[in-house]
């Protein structure tokens, strides 16, 4: 389980500017098997919880822990172990994958780093698993393509077969399938929805996008300002609002959908 305790980012200026306050006095958990989102509008401080949540920087104040372990009091080992046990799918597969490298050494690479197959044919055969497993069939093809000779959607398929090769417990999912058309965002969501199943891993999974949140998400966090304003299960969330701020990200969404 990943457990957030009173967990605040406070970035400050080298020119002696005022502070920003990115996240403040953050409280969430998320666990295996679970579909956690986290919605709010741009710079309402969402991306800045995923890099925390990822160890990518520390905390000014509270704590984040895995299984009890502090994110930012890690040894090396604990560090590399959490490293496996949390992985990320983010927004961009473009910006994510070298394009210089193949599908299959993009993976296998994360392979050996992490010591989950050896010999040359046990790598091998762990990248066609991984990505068998995202729905890229048959497999083989795909490991000798690069980045640029894929689709979008493809794309993201690589970069989740990248992290369930290391059998995560939770994956954070940065605005993971807002840059992808209806269809392929659809076929991407059941994906994630079928690991869940099969592998038994959890997402944080942070968007705008709320029809999306509605359709997938087992519990819903709301941000705003850099502080969770409201949180509770889906149906809660969205069939009873108690915060202005959710009330009226609900009521935008109705009418863009009504003018759409």
């Amino acid at each position: 389980m990943i457990e957030v305790t009173n967990a605040s980012k406070v970035f400050r200026s080298r020119r002696g500017g005022a502070p920003v306050n990115a996240v403040v006095d953050a409280n969430l958990t998320a666990q295996r098997g679970e579909f956690v989102a986290i919605v709010g509008e741009s710079g309402s401080g969402k991306s800045t919880l995923a890099r925390m949540l990822l160890g990518l920087i520390p905390a000014t104040s509270g704590s984040i822990t895995i299984n009890g372990i502090n994110v930012d009091q890690m040894n090396a080992a604990q560090r590399k172990d959490y490293r496996r046990t949390v992985q990320a799918v983010l927004q961009d597969p473009s910006g994510s994958l070298n394009p210089r490298k193949t599908v299959g050494r993009t993976i296998g690479e994360i392979v050996r780093l992490h010591s989950i197959a050896r010999g040359r044919d046990e790598v091998h055969a762990k990248v066609l698993e991984a990505l068998e497993l995202v729905g890229l069939s048959p497999a083989e093809p795909f490991i000798h393509r690069f980045p640029q000779e894929l689709s979008g959607g493809q794309r993201q398929r690589v970069l989740i077969a990248r992290a369930i090769v290391l059998n995560p417990q939770i994956i954070v999912a940065d605005e993971a399938v807002s840059a992808l058309d209806a269809s392929v965002k659809a076929g991407v969501l059941r994906l994630m929805n079928g690991l869940t199943e099969r592998l038994g891993v959890g997402y944080v999974f942070i968007t705008h996008d709320l029809p999306v949140v509605k359709k997938v998400a087992d519990r819903v966090y709301v941000m705003k300002d850099g502080a969770i304003v409201e949180s509770g299960p889906t149906r809660q969330i969205f069939d009873d609002p108690q915060h202005p701020y959710t009330q009226s990200l609900l009521a935008s969404e109705l009418v863009l959908e009504s003018v759409l």
